[in-house]
């Protein structure tokens, strides 16, 4: 039978054990260590890495951070914000309305991008000689829809 790490270790975690229970890579936390995202674990004897379990908790974070959208340096200020008992609630909140004003931007950037597709897509045949294709032509700066 299999004993886990975590039974033979306690709370201190291979960094396989964390990657698995994290949902990410090995190469994703020691890039997360050399970015200061997450702080450099001790070592056994052995030379391994040994994390604490509030290691996965805050790859957690990163990860969702990250799906929402902030960079690793708006992250690593979102951490940090994190134990700012006097500030941080409201510096946190300002970091996401920030954010949320950067995704509406890009959502109309998008939509801008969207109706300049459709016009091309509208105004083309589907057939005909490549050299009076209006999307190749509008590409090309040749026209404009």
């Amino acid at each position: 039978m299999n004993i886990s790490i975590e039974r033979q270790t306690g709370q201190h975690l291979t960094i396989g054990a964390v990657a698995r229970r994290a949902g990410v890579r090995i190469d994703t936390i020691r890039y997360y260590e050399r970015e200061g995202l997450l702080p450099e674990p001790p070592r056994r004897a052995s030379g391994y890495r040994e994390y604490g379990t509030g290691t996965i908790e805050r790859l957690r974070f990163i990860r969702r951070a990250k799906d929402l959208g902030f960079t690793l340096e708006e992250i690593r200020e979102l951490l940090a914000l994190s134990t700012d008992r006097e500030r941080g609630v409201k510096n946190v909140k300002r970091r996401a309305e920030a954010r949320l004003d950067q995704v509406e931007q890009r959502i109309r950037e998008l939509q801008r991008v969207k109706r300049g597709l459709r016009q091309l897509i509208d105004a083309c045949p589907g057939h005909g000689a490549l050299e009076h294709c209006p999307i190749l032509r509008a590409l090309g700066g040749e026209d404009r829809p």
